[in-house]
């Protein structure tokens, strides 16, 4: 049953469609970087970079550097496109992609991580074995096949993606609507459509649609009596939040997975007419049989893991945020706050209270205040600052509040914790971190 699942032989013509569609479009995400100011904002400007943490040694390149390196990510998306040294170049990009991303989380995006576990995918897949230069410069390479593992691989990540953001839509907030509300605020200046995105019938939509196609896309893209309905609402669903959201390739991303789901005949009657659809569906099993299942257990098991590792933290994650990032947890939350850094000189004395736009910009200083893993990694950043100097500091975050959702601020971070001499726990709670329910009083018994 898992050999036929995984180890027939199908037509190759979807990964090969793919291929070129995750080409161009990772190539305009690259120049699109450039061209928006996305870089010189996020990875140019700032004197400080907030990298995931582990990754601190990741740092941007100085002065103009990272303009070079999108534009090496650009013309790797092209060579990934037209199949030209497809191995190298899925590869590099994929390196390079991933180092930008662990690089900087001011800007983070649950997209830029599906991009960064596609494009590894990708490196594992035959994509060049048509439609492709290698495929025309070495014949070998020629192939009409793949294994079926390509499209189930593509179709489980897919899966769980979508799964767990509708099932992590099923709270309060998003249940009364009222952060969808908050959301289409900051899109009421959108032409014509802005103000009939302010209306609570809108939010309704939006807020039921959300949730049921996250849970029912896939399901409905493979079941083939729904399949044509399912793929003319995704493209309805995709275009609409690709103008309202302005999220990038995602949208035209999602749209390109599409094609695992169609019968390879008809994807060959639309891209390839003159090529012959394989039909055999014989049953292969080839040496790293073994390895494959392993690699793909262990992936899988991973993703599985992430999502739901919440819920082995003390406290909700929608106040925590442990737990939040690589979670598929999207356009779930607006979080607002307020801090001030206070540093003590330990061998003197002395005392300061920081000013942040010394060190960060606007964007960074609206993010400090309301993540604690940004609090934590600045009080950091200010510890060695000072180091260089000589002196030995405790830093403290003081009148921190935040505000979820638009309700009313709430204290957050215990102003008594020397937070330069704070570890950081990757996989636990942060008691620094005050407690939701922080200063309610005790219900009577």
């Amino acid at each position: 049953m898992l050999n036929r699942l995984l180890l027939t032989k199908v037509d190759n013509s979807p990964l090969l469609v793919f291929r070129v569609f995750f080409g161009i479009l990772i190539a305009l995400e690259s120049f699109g970087a450039i061209a928006t100011g996305w870089v010189r904002e996020t990875l140019i400007i700032p004197k400080f970079t907030f990298t995931f943490i582990g990754f601190e040694w990741l740092q941007p390149l100085p002065g103009n550097g990272m303009y070079y390196y999108f534009i090496l990510m650009g013309v790797l998306g092209i060579l990934i496109a037209i199949g030209y040294k497809y191995r190298f170049s899925i590869i590099s990009f994929t390196i390079l992609w991933l180092a930008v991303y662990l690089m900087q989380k001011s800007s983070y995006n649950n997209h830029y991580y599906l991009l960064a576990l596609i494009s590894f995918l990708m490196c594992f897949f035959p994509a060049n074995a048509g439609l492709s230069i290698d495929a025309r410069q070495n014949p070998s390479l020629r192939s009409n096949t793949m294994f079926s593992y390509v499209k189930w691989i593509v179709i489980a990540q897919l899966f769980l993606v979508y799964t767990f953001a509708s099932i992590a839509k099923l709270y309060g907030d998003w249940l009364d609507f009222s952060t969808i509300e908050i959301l289409m605020q900051q899109k009421k200046d959108i032409p014509v459509i802005g103000p009939i995105l302010q209306q609570l019938w809108t939010h309704k939509t939006i807020g039921i649609i959300g949730i049921l196609f996250d849970a029912l896309i896939i399901p409905a893209l493979l079941w083939k009596p729904s399949r044509k309905i399912a793929f003319i609402f995704s493209i309805i669903f995709h275009l609409s939040n690709s103008l309202i959201f302005q999220i990038g390739i995602f949208p035209y991303l999602a749209l390109a997975f599409t094609v695992f789901f169609f019968d390879p005949k008809s994807i060959r009657n639309i891209f390839f007419k003159d090529k012959k659809v394989y039909s055999d569906n014989r049953i292969v099993i080839p040496s790293y049989r073994k390895w494959l299942l392993l690699g793909c257990t262990l992936y899988f098991l991973i993703q599985l893991f992430l999502p739901l590792r919440h819920h082995l933290i003390k406290d909700d994650v929608l106040w925590t945020e442990e737990g939040h990032r690589l979670s598929w947890r999207m356009m779930l939350r607006s979080r607002q706050g307020q801090i001030k850094f206070k540093v003590l000189n330990k061998d003197n004395g002395g005392a300061y209270m920081v000013s942040l736009k010394d060190h960060l910009t606007e964007k960074q200083q609206r993010k400090i205040a309301a993540y604690p893993d940004f609090i934590w990694q600045f009080s950091q950043y200010l510890k060695k600052q000072h180091e260089i100097k000589g002196e030995n500091i405790s830093v403290y975050a003081l009148n921190s509040k935040v505000s979820i959702n638009g309700k009313p601020y709430k204290p957050f971070i215990d102003p008594k914790v020397d937070l330069a001499n704070e570890d950081w726990d990757h996989f636990g709670h942060h008691e620094w971190i005050l407690p939701s329910n922080y200063g309610q009083k005790e219900r009577p018994k």
